[in-house]
């Protein structure tokens, strides 16, 4: 067994302690990557195993304390992740990351759990809720009660084997039934916190959010489950993305979900939304973040030679502005606004 993976069965128990957790070591905000996961269910070709464990790993190596590794959706459905357990068998493991896998249903958290009981499986898996009927029926295939008694036997079945992030998609808006009730977000964060769940993640998932929603729904979340880890997932739908994402970190949020060149967005074979469905460019995001001084933990200097891995795994160009233009080059220079050479 790959000396990395032997030690993953302690991972989760590590990171729930929040002791050895990258993210505790005084970065300001705790980035996700998402780029192996919701950047991948958008691609109709099926990128290699190896691809995929190179890339979760340089992420990992380049400083994320969370990375979206896999999912264990059905293969049938979303194909590119038919070999989420040969993935996380050989992927190495950086200790005090958080490995998370997705999981749509009871039989997926038992897949998640056999793995990690194997000795290689994520430490930490997400439990997802749409906002709406609609979207609940086009993305999983049940309306909405029916998957909240779902996330209740899959928070049972998890068995405290693994951090649970719960994840409720359209919370901003709906691409079928138009604006959602921040009233009836709200609950939803307070149901997921009754089956356990202690991080919510809202997802702006087909790029709905402005500026103004995004501070006024985080912080009514904040004031209400105030023991609730939020996390913003926001898409840059209509280039509102990094915009949403500063008026969630002036909100209190410290947690955030993003994607190397932008991609992602709808399975591609669950097709809803319009025009660029992707995710928050991490690149630009982690320059615009670093630039405000607010410490990411990410090792600037790898930064775009890691995009560049990307594109070259998908064979195009990808989305990111930075990946072109170079990191902000005011960040190191000397400050002559105060006369100094």
């Amino acid at each position: 067994m790959n000396e990395g993976n032997s030690g993953n069965a302690d991972a989760a128990r590590e990171g729930d302690s929040r002791t050895s957790a990258l993210e505790q070591d005084g970065r300001a905000v705790v980035l996700c990557e998402c780029f192996a996961r919701d950047g991948l269910q958008h691609e109709p070709d099926f990128l290699p195993t190896a691809t995929k464990v190179a890339l979760v790993q340089r992420f990992a190596d380049i400083g994320f304390a969370r990375v979206e590794a896999t999912s264990y959706s059905n293969p049938k459905v979303v194909p590119q992740f038919a070999d989420a357990t040969d993935m996380l068998r050989t992927l190495p493991r950086r200790p005090g990351v958080f490995y998370k896998a997705t999981c749509a249903n009871v039989r997926a958290v038992e897949r998640a759990l056999a793995d990690a009981q194997a000795g290689f499986g994520a430490n930490e898996i997400s439990l997802l809720v749409s906002a709406t009927e609609s979207h609940s029926m086009k993305n999983l295939a049940r309306g909405r009660a029916d998957q909240w008694v779902n996330i209740g036997q899959m928070a049972v079945a998890a068995a405290g084997r693994f951090r649970l992030i719960g994840t409720i998609s359209m919370a901003f808006g709906c691409p079928f039934e138009g604006k959602v009730d921040p009233a009836a977000v709200i609950e939803d964060v307070g149901r997921m916190r009754e089956a356990g769940v202690r991080h919510v993640t809202l997802g702006d998932t087909t790029g709905t959010a402005t500026p103004v929603s995004t501070r006024a729904l985080f912080r009514r979340m904040m004031a209400e489950y105030p023991d609730v880890v939020p996390v913003a997932h926001f898409h840059d739908t209509r280039g509102t993305g990094l915009a949403n994402y500063v008026a969630a970190l002036e909100a209190g949020v410290r947690h955030f979900d993003c994607a190397f060149g932008g991609v992602g967005g709808h399975p591609a074979k669950v097709r809803y939304g319009g025009g660029h469905t992707g995710n928050v460019c991490t690149e630009d995001l982690v320059d615009l973040f670093e630039n405000m001084g607010v410490n990411t933990g990410i090792d600037l200097d790898r930064l775009l030679s890691t995009v560049q891995a990307c594109e070259e795994a998908l064979g195009r160009t990808l989305q990111g502005r930075v990946a072109r233009s170079g990191l902000n080059p005011l960040r190191t220079a000397t400050d002559i606004r105060l006369g100094q050479p």
